[in-house]
């Protein structure tokens, strides 16, 4: 009943996070030359971070991200079961924030799913694969560090939502900015054309990224303890 409920906790959150920080992005625009909308999608993504961290963190400890779930399981601070519930419970609460977004703006509506930005002079596949894992690394690498002590419990939720904040910033103009699978497969799905054609960018380097900052972050703790 307990692992339930922590899958429950991290579909909800998953939810949330497509439908606020995706359906943002639909509303007010998140390219780089929609000036106010483009950090409105920002803000939005990580202040959804910090509404679940502190509703549903005691709970599951608020991953709603299949890279972060793989840092916690490389770290083994999540199971292998545990880790397989919470990536089919991050698709499922993303798929029904897709049918919310649906509901809301129209099934036409793009769902805010990441695509190589057209304005991104540089843009290129193997450069938004560069760009995620990067983007990827930063987010959780914060997101170890702060959990990493107990006596950041007060703050860890809001860390985290303006480090995304941050990633976003940056990512935006490059990618849309991924950062999470689950944020990405499931509007890819329900958008088609070019974003499902480019989704494994956004579940490879996330995954990548979240994997690195796991194996780094141990590396640290291991120089740090000796």
């Amino acid at each position: 009943m307990k692992n339930i409920k922590k899958y429950v906790a991290e579909a909800i959150g998953t939810c949330v996070l497509v439908t606020f920080g995706c359906g943002t992005a639909v509303a007010v625009g998140c390219d780089s030359a929609s000036g106010s909308g483009y950090l409105l999608t920002a803000l939005a993504f990580g202040l959804v971070i910090v509404a679940m961290a502190y509703s549903i963190g005691n709970i599951s400890g608020c991953h709603i991200n299949p890279a972060v779930s793989l840092a916690m399981l490389i770290r083994k601070q999540l199971t292998a079961t545990d880790f397989v519930g919470y990536v089919v419970s991050q698709l499922v609460g993303s798929a029904v924030g897709c049918v919310i977004l649906g509901i809301l703006f129209g099934f036409d509506c793009g769902f805010g799913a990441n695509q190589i930005q057209s304005g991104w002079a540089n843009g290129s596949v193997g450069g938004a694969l560069v760009a995620e894992i990067i983007l990827t690394f930063v987010f959780v690498l914060a997101i170890i560090g702060v959990t990493s002590k107990v006596e950041n419990g007060a703050v860890s939720g809001l860390v985290i939502g303006l480090t995304l904040t941050l990633v976003h910033i940056l990512g935006i103009a490059l990618t849309g900015t991924s950062v999470n699978p689950a944020r990405s497969l499931m509007p890819a799905i329900f958008a088609g054309g070019d974003a499902l054609a480019q989704v494994w960018i956004f579940i490879v380097g996330p995954l990548v990224g979240g994997a690195l900052a796991a194996l780094v972050y141990g590396w640290l703790e291991k120089g740090d303890k000796a």
